[in-house]
């Protein structure tokens, strides 16, 4: 009578196809977890910047009052947020430019702040909000540095 059941054999070569899988599975979902933080980071990028410029327009249309020596940009970015008043208007009415501020989806820290007067490639704060960017350590996929997005 014959015994039914697998061998050691079928067992660690059935384990060892299940390990090779796993070796080449992962790797992919690292990278799919990445691309997907990179994808949030670039919308989130996008989504600010086009608020400041909504800003921008709207301050030289002449909705938001202008002070001397001003660059039309947000002097903050919860100003986004917080809405501006339109000066057009004689009532208190705010203009709005963003919901909610995005958060950074790479460091979780706030965003690196770039000021009109400041050059591109030493971004510093200053009086107003130029442009932001990222201060998550490393380089995307595409081998450019977050910093750099």
């Amino acid at each position: 009578m014959r015994a039914r059941g697998f061998t050691l054999i079928e067992l660690l070569i059935t384990v060892a196809i299940v390990a090779l899988l796993a070796s080449v599975a992962l790797p992919m979902a690292e990278v799919t977890v990445q691309r997907e933080k990179e994808r949030e980071l670039r919308q989130s990028l996008q989504q600010v910047r086009e608020a400041i410029d909504a800003y921008k327009r709207a301050w030289d249309e002449g909705a938001i009052e202008r002070k001397l020596g001003a660059s039309g940009y947000p002097p903050t970015l919860a100003s986004l947020v917080e809405g501006v008043r339109d000066v057009r208007i004689p009532d208190e009415t705010k203009i709005y430019f963003l919901r909610r501020l995005p958060r950074d989806p790479l460091s979780g820290e706030e965003w690196g702040l770039r000021s009109y007067k400041s050059p591109a490639d030493d971004p510093q704060e200053g009086d107003d909000v130029y442009d932001i960017y990222s201060r998550a350590e490393g380089k995307g996929l595409d081998g450019t540095p977050y910093r750099e997005w």
